[in-house]
């Protein structure tokens, strides 16, 4: 018996764990950051894709690195993930600023269509996430793990299927350490993939 409850313990330190290490290689800034750089390297000349990337950077992905983490740092944010809604509050108001910032960048470079209507659609998935707060903490995790799955099966088949798979693991993960509930998740899948298929596959 003692030795089916240490077996137990262990499977269930085990699976948080996993699950832990998951959901922080799938916070949005990760996924968000890696997918764009597998769309301008798979869709720019070199030359143009190092300009969207240092454009993108500069403007929307360091200044919400140091938002995050620097929150954390001082106790503003209670973790990286902003878990409690009340927080979120008061992060959707910086950080939809600075994707408008970074809109801007992006039509004065000048990027791809591609890639502006891809910059436009991410900045309206986080006016939609700003206004859903007022009553539901919606899954950012799930809602860009499957923005972004969504678009890269554009890019190619292969990388789709893998960030959708991962995508599917991050969900549960989520549940598991009970970050969301299940209306929270759905949400946010659901609105991750209305996103991709917008920018991504919309005529």
């Amino acid at each position: 018996m003692r030795l089916i409850r240490t077996i137990s313990k262990s499977s269930v330190k085990s699976a948080t764990q996993f699950a832990r290490a998951v959901s922080w290689m799938g916070h949005p800034l990760v996924v968000v950051t890696v997918s764009v750089g597998i769309v301008v390297v798979s869709r720019l000349a070199r030359r143009d894709a190092l300009s969207v990337l240092l454009v993108l950077f500069g403007s929307v992905i360091l200044p919400t690195a140091l938002l995050l983490f620097g929150g954390v740092s001082s106790g503003h944010w209670s973790d990286a993930d902003i878990s409690v809604r009340t927080e979120r509050k008061r992060f959707y108001p910086v950080v939809i600023p600075l994707l408008a910032i970074g809109i801007v960048a992006l039509w004065l470079l000048p990027a791809s269509n591609f890639v502006l209507r891809g910059a436009l659609v991410t900045f309206a998935l986080f006016v939609v996430a700003a206004i859903a707060n007022l009553r539901i903490k919606l899954s950012l995790h799930a809602l860009f793990a499957f923005y972004c799955s969504a678009i890269l099966f554009r890019i190619n088949p292969l990388f789709g299927g893998v960030a959708f798979a991962l995508a599917i693991i991050l969900f549960w993960s989520r549940l598991y350490l009970q970050r969301h509930d299940l209306e929270e998740m759905v949400t946010g899948t659901l609105l991750g993939l209305g996103g991709g298929i917008v920018g991504a596959w919309w005529p």
